[in-house]
């Protein structure tokens, strides 16, 4: 075994630096990968730029079994892109679509959608179990033995997960998936599987008339309208995969007249607001018995990670004292029931991110340490939320 050489792995760069991110370096040669995404969230538009980067140097072929060859032309049109040089190909039979892949023998195929195929030859409808397994393991064989790298789409359920059998997510290489809120402008490309490198990256795009265009400096991005001297917003320093965001956390107290005052949260999990509520109201003494809450995370995104329980305390502080957080500040770190602040993970990074951005005043957890920076910023570690200034 120690003789045994392996092939040098030529990555297939796909144009699109966050794209690639996500992936690795890109394409590997022989790979299987599968884009999950709720319907209408821009998996097609995003593939069909892929492609048309790719055909410059590789062979394409793009297999659209949901849209007419003038619809792609359409789309591609309207994103700009229509000088592609990629091969199109309108079909959902596999049989035919074997016989124009042996053809044209092309680098790079895309099917979108895998759902949409069939082997007439099984008795089965298209998009059943069946069918999809076939199908897959069809794309499968053409990856593993032609050395072709296939990207295929497929539709999620109303739980967010891929639609067919879950053994369809086993046999590929990578899993993808495009997460957003549909009225937002932000996607976020999150990898769940790769054979080929880290799940830990995450790539993020901007919906725009002219397609998905890359966002490389998200912070500034969301921090660009933050509310200033304004009760109740403080920002949070998040960890998405491996890297660090800057986000602004809004908190809003109205006095209620119903019995049960209701709680209104969009970005985070309402499950830890309910909590970090209740911590306030029994460490702290905070009474919002007859106040309904409204918090929310600006700019569409979704955060349920631990180290945003302190922001949102904050924020909610700030709303019922009436008192601004200071602009310069970024916080970060989780809550016990205690009131403790515990420690959470990426430390360094979400430091970084806060002071690249500005910010003179950092508060997280005690436990993570003392850090060692270069700037005049006040790194305040904080054991419980009883000695937290505002």
């Amino acid at each position: 075994m120690s003789n045994v050489k392996f092939p040098k792995v030529n990555y297939l760069p796909t144009g699109l630096e966050e794209f690639d991110r996500v992936l690795g370096n890109g394409l590997i040669p022989g790979s299987l990968t599968l884009l999950g995404g709720e319907p209408g969230i821009g998996k097609s538009t995003l593939l069909l730029q892929v492609v048309c980067n790719l055909s410059k140097k590789f062979k394409v072929l793009f297999i659209s079994g949901e849209e007419s060859l003038s619809q792609v032309k359409m789309r591609a049109e309207r994103i700009g892109i229509a000088s592609s040089q990629a091969y199109l190909l309108s079909e959902t039979e596999m049989t035919e679509i074997n016989s124009q892949i042996e053809e044209i023998e092309p680098q790079v195929i895309v099917v979108d959608s895998i759902q949409s195929t069939y082997f007439s030859q099984l008795p089965a409808l298209p998009g059943s179990i069946t069918q999809v397994r076939e199908c897959a393991a069809n794309f499968l064989q053409w990856a593993k033995k032609k050395g072709v790298c296939v990207i295929i789409t497929g539709h999620i359920t109303k739980e967010g997960i891929i639609a067919g059998p879950k053994l369809l997510e086993h046999m590929v290489d990578v899993v993808l998936y495009l997460e957003g809120e549909r009225g937002m402008l932000y996607r976020i490309l999150r990898s769940v599987k790769n054979r080929f490198g880290s799940t830990n990256q995450i790539g993020l795009f901007h919906m725009s008339s002219e397609g998905m265009k890359q966002v490389e400096n998200p912070s500034a991005l969301f921090l660009k309208e933050r509310a200033i001297g304004i009760p109740g917003s403080t920002i949070l320093s998040t960890l998405n995969g491996n890297r660090s965001l800057l986000l602004e956390v809004q908190a809003l107290f109205s006095p209620s007249k119903l019995a049960i005052p209701r709680r209104f949260c969009t970005g985070l999990s309402s499950k830890r607001v309910a909590m970090i509520l209740a911590v306030l109201s029994r460490r702290l003494g905070f009474k919002a018995d007859n106040y309904d809450l409204y918090i929310n995370l600006v700019g569409g995104m979704f955060v349920n990670e631990p180290g945003a329980d302190l922001p949102m305390a904050m924020a909610m502080i700030s709303a019922l004292k009436n008192t601004a957080v200071d602009e310069n500040t970024s916080s970060f770190g989780e809550i016990g029931l205690g009131g403790e602040v515990r420690f959470v993970s990426g430390v360094k990074k979400r430091v970084d991110e806060a002071l690249s951005h500005g910010f003179k005043r950092i508060i997280y957890p005690h436990s993570c340490g003392k850090i060692e920076v270069k700037t005049d910023a006040e790194l305040i570690r904080l054991k419980n939320l009883k000695s937290l200034k505002i």
